[in-house]
């Protein structure tokens, strides 16, 4: 987000008499901070719908395989080929699976999803202060203009205290402007800070959540592979080609002639 108050600023240190000129370094540290807002401003965002992003992903993931543990256990192949009845356990797993994610998902809402919402929620307030503090700069550039106007006419009655308001308008507006420009100074690198606070607790609780989960999906699908795990030996390479070449000299030796 760009802001205008930079020009302003310009203006403010062209016109305005030394004596409440802002120092260079107030306004190079003023923008540092503005900048680290809006960084944070946007990487908040970014987060917010990443997460959205990945839990949508979770839960197109879980209906797919919902989808085909119930098409396995609703396959007429199921019903006639008893070596294939195991296969079912995986529409069972799924269910499970399923379960978890569903809770995973809701977890993720809770402790990221709903607080990166709440958190940007404070950004707009931020960007009113920041603009009322352009505002109250241009009015101070206002003021200074018009007492330096005064300042340059003759020194007559009405011109003297037409300059001695101006003067006063102009203290009015330095001490409005430096108020909320204070403020900001005060307030910006306080809420920058406090994202660790506020961010480590929804990461560490997320974190949490993500390794229960995939704990379980690995002992669930742990199980299920040494349900389905043939019962008999596996063949080693050599073994299984001499039996497939035994089953092949069977069927060339069989009789195919029907007699008349």
């Amino acid at each position: 987000m760009s802001l205008p108050w930079r020009k302003i600023a310009l203006f403010g240190r062209l016109t305005s008499p030394k004596k409440v000129t802002m120092p260079q370094i107030d306004e190079k540290e003023f923008e540092k901070e503005t900048n680290k807002i809006e960084v944070l401003d946007e990487a908040t965002k970014r987060l917010y719908k990443d997460m959205k992003k990945c839990i949508d992903a979770m839960g197109t993931l879980s209906r797919t395989q919902c989808r085909i543990g119930h098409n396995v256990a609703a396959s007429p192949v199921m019903n006639t080929e008893d070596s294939l009845k195991p296969l079912e356990l995986i529409s069972r797993c799924i269910g499970k699976v399923e379960e978890l994610t569903t809770e995973l998902n809701g977890n993720s809402s809770v402790t990221m999803v709903d607080p990166m919402k709440k958190f940007s929620t404070i950004f707009p307030s931020i960007y009113l202060a920041l603009k009322k503090r352009e505002q109250a700069l241009q009015e101070f550039g206002r003021c200074t203009a018009k007492v330096q106007k005064y300042e340059d006419k003759e020194r007559t009655g009405q011109n003297l205290a037409k300059l001695e308001a101006s003067k006063k308008a102009l203290e009015t507006a330095q001490e409005v402007y430096e108020k909320q420009h204070q403020e900001l100074m005060d307030a910006m690198p306080q809420f920058f800070e406090g994202r660790i606070d506020y961010f480590q607790p929804c990461f560490e609780a997320l974190i949490k959540s993500q390794i229960a989960y995939y704990t379980e999906c690995f002992k669930i699908y742990a199980e299920l592979a040494a349900q389905l795990e043939p019962k008999e030996t596996i063949q080693t390479d050599d073994d299984f080609e001499m039996d497939l070449h035994q089953r092949l000299c069977d069927i060339r030796a069989l009789s195919i002639v029907v007699d008349d």
